[in-house]
């Protein structure tokens, strides 16, 4: 089993910027690929951002040039740079997780950071 702790999310004004991290432990094998999604009420689950161990990203449209995702491979964490943030931004922030290993690829999610942006 491999466990993600999220930190991170909390209240901002739009505009302002919020800084999202994710740590993961337990039975790790290789980590190949880390992301965020998020989820809104009402609404689906969809991708933020992800990004694979060699450093490939890949953003969701409405989130291109505002935020950033970043990783450590050493420290097996994550982090998400958000930038000029938005009231539409405002959702439950999910870490997710592949962990691979010659017998089985298996996906990990967290338990969720809210963010709100509002004024």
């Amino acid at each position: 089993q491999v466990q993600l702790v999220e930190s991170g999310g909390g209240l901002v004004q739009p505009g302002g910027s919020l800084r999202l991290s994710c740590a993961a432990s337990g039975s790790i094998f290789i980590i190949s690929r880390m992301g965020w999604y998020r989820q809104a009420p009402g609404k689906q689950r969809e991708l933020v951002a992800s990004i694979t161990r060699d450093g490939s990203t890949n953003y969701g449209d409405s989130v291109k040039g505002r935020f950033t995702i970043s990783r450590d491979n050493a420290k097996n964490t994550v982090s998400l740079q958000m930038n000029s943030l938005k009231p539409e931004d405002t959702a439950a922030y999910y870490c997710n997780a592949v962990n691979w290993s010659p017998r089985s690829e298996l996906e990990y999610w967290g338990q969720g950071t809210q963010v709100t942006v509002s004024s």
